[in-house]
């Protein structure tokens, strides 16, 4: 699994991410799972990804909305690549759909997932560090912050980012994330927008 906060960001997260492939990109298919953002495939981070996959060659790349289509078609993939967007919608409609238990057929599979903001954190063991921080974005109140746990790595996406997460008492990011790792007695991973974190199932 590669985490990321922008995908393939840097050619370096490129690199790294064709180092995880086991084969020629020419014969691998990959999916977009656009779930996350209302904007879909329309999405520009999504459109960026589906360019670099074309450029790196891959044999085909679909679009799959878990909202909306079986995530059976993931089955059939080598590359999983989800896309950001809100975590809360996310997480609902994966467990809605069945998705999570595709996911985990297909870490077991080894294929190779990329979380990308929101779909970094949905891929670790839950979703907490969003709602200590963005609680405003869960607009259907779920109270089961319990995520895919295909790692116990949390990641904090766009930790640079200090102009995405205002707070009203001033705080940093890092003062809350120190806040939420007190809390729940936990760590967290910082993802700067150029980072990302490799993790082998």
């Amino acid at each position: 699994m590669l985490l990321t906060s922008n995908g393939f960001y840097t050619d370096e997260i490129k690199r790294r991410f064709l180092d995880l492939l086991d084969a020629d990109p020419h014969s691998l298919e990959a999916a977009i799972i656009t779930t996350a953002s209302p904007q879909k495939e329309q999405n520009r981070f999504a459109k960026k990804a589906a360019s670099d996959f074309e450029k790196m060659g891959f044999r085909k790349v679909d679009w799959v909305d878990v909202e909306s289509e079986s995530p059976n078609d993931l089955l059939q993939k080598d590359v999983i690549y989800i896309n950001g967007g809100n975590p809360f919608h996310l997480l609902e409609q994966v467990r809605k759909s069945g998705a999570d238990r595709v996911l985990a057929e297909l870490a077991q599979k080894d294929a190779v997932i990329v979380g990308v903001s929101a779909g970094a954190v949905l891929l670790g063991p839950d979703i907490r560090i969003v709602h200590h921080f963005t609680p405003q974005l869960n607009a259907r109140s779920i109270e089961d912050f319990s995520a895919l746990g295909l790692t116990d790595k949390r990641v904090f996406p766009h930790y640079d980012r200090e102009d995405l997460f205002g707070d009203a008492t001033g705080r940093t990011i890092e003062e809350r994330i120190r806040e939420f790792e007190t809390i729940e007695s936990c760590s967290v991973t910082r993802l700067n927008d150029n980072g990302y974190l490799v993790v082998e199932t």
